[in-house]
């Protein structure tokens, strides 16, 4: 899952968050992609980089999603998230914690060896360091930083 800086020609700015870029490039191309504010599918992408605080070495829960992963989404920024979103969230991270598999402190290695083709393409999920999703991103492998299980229960 990425999150992507974007506006529309009307330079609304906003977020929106995809399987992967390709996934964000097929929306936009098929008119799927609007501005929360204007509703405008003239849209654009806004420089932006992946922010991971490398200020402890705590494990951090992370997963990986696969392409099978819903549309993305998009709503302003100065808007704050009602009790409906948050709703929509949580179940959303439950059932990617449902469909994936523990790999438990291993996350890290797998996560380079499926992104490699040395294993089997799937959604797993499982602990890592701050060290190892900062290595994994510079890498080019997209992970989600998740709450921990017992918050998504």
């Amino acid at each position: 899952m990425i999150v992507l800086n974007l506006s529309c020609d009307h330079e609304h700015l906003f977020e929106g968050w995809f399987a992967s870029s390709a996934a964000y490039d097929e929306q936009r191309e098929r008119g799927l992609v609007s501005c929360p504010v204007c509703g405008s599918t003239t849209i654009s992408r806004r420089p932006s980089a992946p922010y991971v605080n490398r200020g402890a070495s705590a494990p951090v829960p992370v997963a990986r999603s696969g392409s099978q992963v819903g549309a993305g989404t998009a709503r302003a920024p100065s808007a704050a998230p009602d009790a409906d979103v948050v709703a929509a969230a949580m179940a959303m991270l439950r059932r990617l914690g449902r469909e994936s598999e523990d790999v438990g402190g291993r996350f890290a290695e797998e996560a380079r060896r499926i992104h490699h083709g040395e294993s089997e393409a799937r959604n797993i999920r499982g602990r890592a360091t701050r060290d190892d999703v900062s290595e994994l991103i510079d890498e080019g492998i997209v992970v989600l930083p998740l709450p921990a299980d017992e918050d998504l229960h």
